[in-house]
């Protein structure tokens, strides 16, 4: 769906973004009259940013309400100045941190009875999913199966994630599944 065009114009504005953020101390602003209808369209997504292969920051959208190109922009700039877990990236990183973007699809809401029966629906290394019981929610996006390729496994980092009890299974529990269409830079 997404051509080599619109990966590059998508890769090259979170870059951007990240760059005008070291300069300014804000997100770009991305032109869109030259941009293609996908990335246009209403769309939530995900940059990724890592260096030396280890996570550097992580920060998206969960439901669409912007143009995508916007979304990525934004992303970007918060991944690498407002991600909490991290410093903010410094001139010096720049040239270092490869940037991933993940697309989402819409969130699909899942009939789920039990614990058990979430960890029988998932489908390990496709489903992102997130995890909602009215006073904490997280997600994991589809990639995080490469690191915890168990079910049990990735619900229950998920629920540590969400800072839920892992025995406990509440009624208000609500569970969403969701795709992601990805791309990366070029290694650095």
């Amino acid at each position: 769906m997404w051509t080599e065009e619109d990966q590059a114009q998508l890769l090259a504005v979170a870059r951007k973004s990240i760059e005008n953020g070291l300069q300014s101390g804000k997100p770009l602003v991305p032109e869109t009259e030259t941009t293609s209808n996908p990335l246009q369209a209403i769309r939530a997504s995900f940059v990724t940013l890592t260096l030396n292969q280890n996570l550097r920051g992580c920060i998206g959208s969960l439901e669409a309400y912007r143009p995508l190109i916007n979304d990525v922009a934004a992303n970007a700039f918060s991944s690498a100045f407002k991600d909490p877990r991290f410093p903010p990236v410094s001139v010096e990183e720049l040239e270092k941190i490869a940037v991933e973007i993940s697309i989402l699809s819409p969130m699909e809401p899942m009939q789920v009875n039990d614990e058990q029966d979430l960890l029988e629906q998932l489908q390990p290394g496709i489903d992102g999913l997130l995890i909602d019981d009215g006073c904490h929610r997280a997600t994991f996006l589809p990639q995080v199966w490469s690191q915890l390729p168990e079910p049990s496994l990735f619900l229950n980092h998920l629920k540590r994630k969400a800072g839920m009890p892992l025995e406990s299974w509440p009624d208000t529990m609500k569970c969403y599944r969701y795709h992601c269409d990805k791309f990366r830079e070029s290694a650095r």
